[in-house]
């Protein structure tokens, strides 16, 4: 299967690369622009993790204490 680089798209300026039949098989994009949606990822996935454990219930642990276990068991300096 053969892949080529489509010149930029006129609206979102982005470049995609394109099977034999023209099909989007992936894109280019600046790197700035794909760690920005890394990090955006990452945040959406702490956040998805916080509404799992309040959904959870049970009491909330507070900071210092997580701090003090974490120290106690070497996962923390």
């Amino acid at each position: 299967m053969e892949t080529k680089l489509r010149p930029v798209h006129k609206r979102t300026r982005k470049q995609f690369l394109v099977d034999e039949k023209g099909r989007r098989t992936a894109v280019v994009l600046p790197i700035k622009e794909y760690e920005r949606l890394l990090e955006s990822d990452e945040d959406l996935a702490d956040i998805r993790a916080a509404d799992e454990a309040r959904a959870e219930g049970g009491e909330p642990i507070p900071w210092e204490q997580v701090k003090a276990e974490l120290r106690a068991a070497g996962k923390l300096p």
